[in-house]
């Protein structure tokens, strides 16, 4: 009896593999999108492959680490994908992290290679472990350093390879967290973690077909951006890439229109300044759906979602990036009758709601969300003690406190890290917030938790205002009578210009405490 079997190449299943298979059936098709240029399939998959033979004349091999730090661009993609295609590991960068922060990253991950925008060239020689990189591909003119080469002109001095066998199995990706807590940990991927995010966002978006115009605003560096788009690339639907900078809602209306988005995300913040423009009635948009994610998002931002994109199918999709990130999706229909919720636990994963004891807490109780599942990190790169304290009793421990309803939605109540204790009583900061978050005079708050002799903690709010209208602390313990228990009540109402932020755009809050800690030092 004969043994034999097809090649395992000829039915991988991940991004290369699809942007091969899009090359050859559909070659004329676009797939990326970038300031009005097209970049088709079979152009995406031929210089993605030249890329590769070009990092593999240089050494890269499997294993290896090749960083990017660049803008949005096409390039990010095709250059990912060259990375996988020889089996090494593409680990994005923030292009918004200080010198000495990208200098740990490099440090830690020690890539082979990078590609990286010439205006960043600065922040890159500003990291000493930079010096190590072998390989420096320039989009742009390079400098005058030695080492460094211009991304198109390496790539024209090679053809394309053929697309090497590449287990789903292996990492894709490295992606550094927020740390918001401390040292930034790098999050292992592998392509069956990113193609099953790929099924969970066709299941999710109803993206039944590569009609879909995606439009991207999320900088690629961060996992909302790349984990966004992941189910174009196996479709066969066509990424709009919009340049990245300040945030400028009527840009990216103006964009929406042009180029007739039907898929879009944005995270809260965006939602409410897109939300906030005048003429949002008045312009011919094509928006099928409108997704949130990647930081809590409030009330007011929802209904006013609701109110402007009456047509359009609202999902809220929650997670983080060791789960490729996607774990809770709340499809368009229940979007008002559960307003709030996260939505329910996606059926690829197995989930449990659990106290500090891995006791299952009982519906409407709090508990930490723990998982198991094919969408799970294999690990943070190189920290194997970090490793084994997430997946702690055999499941993934998101330290994200929630509680579940009777009909198995999922309502995130805090960061377990974040959680204040005052004379014993638990305080949820999501929870004031949301409440904070509805004085008409309050454009962002965020709460921590101060020392107090007598109660332990105590919450504190920061906020942000428009000019000449900040409340006072009495003001706003008026507003929130009968809306929070006083208990709840923030002890100080401190006005700030704005909230400090990660790379990846979320508040953090040690950088508050130490603000606090400064503030009260000094009283």
């Amino acid at each position: 009896m004969s043994t034999a079997s097809a090649p395992a190449s000829s039915f991988r299943h991940h991004w290369m593999a699809h942007a091969a298979t899009h090359a050859l059936m559909r070659p004329d098709k676009p797939a990326l999108r970038y300031l009005g240029e097209t970049t088709t399939w079979a152009e995406l998959s031929q210089r993605s492959l030249r890329l590769a033979t070009a990092l593999a004349a240089r050494g890269v091999t499997e294993g290896h680490r090749v960083a990017t730090l660049t803008l949005n661009h096409p390039w990010f993609v095709e250059s990912v994908f060259a990375a996988n295609s020889l089996g090494a590991m593409a680990v994005p960068l923030s292009f918004r992290l200080a010198p000495a922060e990208l200098d740990y990253i490099l440090a830690d991950c020690t890539p082979s290679a990078i590609v990286i925008d010439a205006r960043l060239l600065p922040l890159l020689d500003a990291a000493p472990s930079a010096a190590s990189i072998g390989t420096v591909l320039v989009l742009g003119e390079p400098d005058d350093a030695e080492g460094r080469t211009a991304y198109e002109e390496f790539l024209a001095a090679h053809e394309p390879m053929e697309l090497p066998d590449v287990s789903e199995e292996s990492t894709a990706l490295i992606m550094y967290t927020s740390g918001t807590t401390g040292r930034p940990k790098g999050v292992m991927l592998s392509h069956r973690n990113l193609q099953l995010q790929a099924i969970t966002c066709i299941r999710a978006m109803k993206i039944f077909d590569d009609t879909d115009v995606a439009f991207l605003t999320a900088p690629f560096f961060h996992i909302a951006g790349l984990g966004s788009i992941v189910a174009n690339f196996l479709v066969g639907g066509v990424v709009v890439i919009h340049p990245l900078g300040a945030f400028d809602p009527r840009a990216v209306l103006d964009a929406y229109e042009r180029e007739g988005a039907t898929v879009v995300f944005n995270v809260p913040q965006q939602w409410d300044l897109i939300c906030a423009q005048p003429d949002i009635a008045a312009r011919d948009l094509k928006l099928r759906v409108i997704s949130w994610g990647a930081a809590p998002a409030t009330e007011s931002t929802l209904l006013a979602m609701a109110e402007k994109f009456p047509g359009a199918l609202n999902v809220a999709v929650f997670g983080q990036t060791e789960t490729s990130p996607i774990t809770c999706v709340l499809s368009g229909e229940d979007s008002v009758r559960k307003l709030g919720s996260v939505g329910k636990p996606i059926p690829t994963l197995q989930y449990r709601v659990v106290d500090d004891d891995m006791n299952d807490v009982a519906p409407g109780e709090v508990g930490e969300i723990v998982y198991r599942g094919p969408t799970l990190t294999k690990g943070y790169w190189q920290k194997p003690q970090e490793t084994a304290e997430a997946f702690a009793g055999g499941w993934f421990h998101s330290g994200d406190l929630v509680s579940q309803d009777e009909d198995g939605f999922i309502w995130v109540v805090d960061r377990k890290k974040d959680m204040i204790i005052s004379g014993g009583e638990n305080i949820y900061c999501a929870e004031v917030e949301n409440a904070i978050s509805a004085h008409p005079s309050v454009l962002e708050v965020a709460v921590i938790g101060r020392a107090d002799e007598r109660w332990g903690q105590v919450p504190v709010a920061y906020i942000t205002t428009p000019p000449d209208a900040a409340p006072s602390l009495g003001e706003l313990i008026e507003f929130l009578d009968g809306r929070l228990a006083s208990f709840k009540m923030p002890k100080d109402l401190v006005v700030i210009r704005e909230l400090p932020r990660n790379a990846g755009g979320k508040v953090v809050k040690g950088s508050l405490r130490d603000l606090d800690e400064k503030r009260v030092s000094r009283q």
